[in-house]
């Protein structure tokens, strides 16, 4: 099957002459869970914006979520470079990232909070150190500028930030949104809370056992079986070995381009 390649066209600060004033724009952001024991230790990386031409823009990426806004991420979202990316297994992950280094640019006392959703590719037309900014073995972080402008103000550049793995906080419980057709059957899942990202997901039906699914892309995941007029019910493991089992999430007579909430993970 032949999979749809996202990338980020990143906008960088040298165009100015295409940028001429930003004013902060409001956001919702993902709350870190305060009794949760992921809170990583800061490490360094840099971070750029992009601005969206086009209202359009909020829709794709690399970890397949579709439209950000319509499954609940918002603009607090961010592409990562190759070395964060994980090949997708980090989609859904929260992080934290504040500005450090610049007196001139950081907006002090400030962080943000943003979900992982696109892949940020090298471009090997540069040097890493010169403009590649994405290539390995940099750590970097593409945000949308109204998200930047939270921690720096955006005539920056490519900007020193710290950032840290925190537990992401979710309102309601995990999204299945399932499509495809006939015996292929492909599963979005969204909105996990806790470490945010999967490693494994099962489907079960009344009438089959539990079935192993792949990782397509980012978090969309397919089996190959007649699923049909019997009620699904879906078992995911994130990355840190938790799992949660959600029993006939989806009723006897679903079709394909529903969405269903199952249970959460508890933060």
């Amino acid at each position: 099957m032949s999979l749809p390649l996202f990338t980020l066209t990143i906008l960088f600060f040298t165009l100015s002459s295409t940028v001429t004033s930003h004013s902060p724009s409001s956001y919702s952001q993902p709350q870190p869970s305060s009794s949760s024991p992921l809170i990583s230790e800061w490490q360094s990386a840099h971070a750029t914006y992009y601005a969206a031409s086009d209202p359009r823009d909020a829709v794709g990426g690399a970890c397949g979520y579709g439209d950000l806004i319509k499954v609940g991420y918002g603009q607090a979202t961010v592409g990562l470079s190759e070395v964060l990316y994980e090949r997708g297994q980090i989609c859904g992950a929260c992080f934290e990232v504040r500005c450090v280094d610049d007196l001139k640019w950081c907006i002090p006392g400030t962080s943000i909070i943003v979900t992982a959703t696109n892949f940020c590719a090298p471009n090997y037309g540069f040097t890493s150190e010169g403009g590649g900014h994405c290539n390995p073995p940099n750590k970097h972080f593409v945000l949308p500028i109204e998200v930047f402008e939270k921690i720096a103000i955006w005539k920056a550049g490519n900007m020193p930030v710290q950032y840290r793995r925190i537990n992401c906080r979710r309102e309601g419980g995990i999204r299945f949104t399932v499509t495809g057709s006939g015996i292929f059957i492909s599963v979005l899942i969204s909105n996990v809370a806790g470490h945010g990202d999967l490693i494994a997901v099962k489907v079960k039906g009344s009438r089959t056992g539990w079935l192993p699914m792949g990782r397509n892309w980012g978090q969309n995941w397919h089996v190959n079986a007649l699923l049909q007029n019997q009620p699904l019910s879906f078992e995911i493991t994130s990355s840190d070995g938790k799992t949660v089992t959600s029993y006939n999430v989806a009723p006897k007579d679903w079709s394909f381009g529903q969405t269903f909430e199952g249970k959460q993970f508890d933060t």
